[in-house]
């Protein structure tokens, strides 16, 4: 990446992404967060400038410099991508760690982070604007859909489905073929075996409704 990114959230997500920027030599021109308290502080030199509106600092973005949104909230992550690609015409760009294996065949779409160790498999597809956790496993020919986050240590099997706004916890797994709906939500360590509607939340192992 030639152009400096600037970094939406100075909280946990905003350090993990600004590691990977700077492990990939990428420069960020700062950090924004809407916690007033945290203005004008510096995390390995990197200022926070200001609020994640202030249209000082969202006007330089385009073609001298691009923007990541690194906020775990899925409502405020996907009012801040609307923002920027209809009102600033910019697309989110991907933190991908330098210790990440993704495969040559699979596909990954704008905005996404992909944490250390993650692996993603041959001719799987991964959306927009995704979270991948540390060391998460997403196996051959799987689906991810847009604002997808999965969870430190999980493993989504071959040939899975995971539709828009899936939450998958830390060490779940989810095993070949299955099918999860969109908004749904498995719990951490939890094992699912069997297809999950649309909005429903799965826990335990077997995964069963809560």
């Amino acid at each position: 990446m030639e152009n400096p990114v600037l970094i939406f959230g100075a909280g946990d997500l905003g350090m993990q992404a600004l590691d990977i920027f700077r492990r990939n030599n990428v420069l960020v021109y700062g950090l924004l967060d809407d916690h007033a308290e945290l203005h004008g502080k510096e995390f390995a030199e990197v200022s926070v400038l200001g609020n994640t509106d202030d249209t000082s600092f969202l006007n330089i973005l385009g073609s001298k410099c691009e923007a990541f949104i690194a906020i775990g909230e899925r409502s405020v992550r996907e009012r801040l991508v609307e923002t920027l690609t209809e009102e600033f015409k910019s697309m989110p760009v991907n933190a991908v760690h330098d210790s990440a294996v993704i495969s040559g065949m699979a596909a990954i779409g704008h905005g996404n982070l992909i944490a250390a160790r993650a692996t993603i498999g041959a001719r799987t597809v991964v959306g927009h604007h995704c979270l991948v956790q540390t060391a998460a496993i997403i196996d051959t020919s799987a689906i991810v859909g847009d604002f997808v986050t999965i969870g430190a240590g999980a493993i989504i099997n071959d040939r899975v489905k995971l539709a828009d706004g899936v939450f998958v916890g830390s060490g779940a797994v989810i095993v070949a073929g299955i099918e999860v709906g969109k908004n749904a939500r498995i719990g951490a360590g939890s094992v699912v075996v069997e297809n999950v509607p649309a909005g429903a939340t799965y826990f335990g192992n077997p995964a069963r409704k809560i």
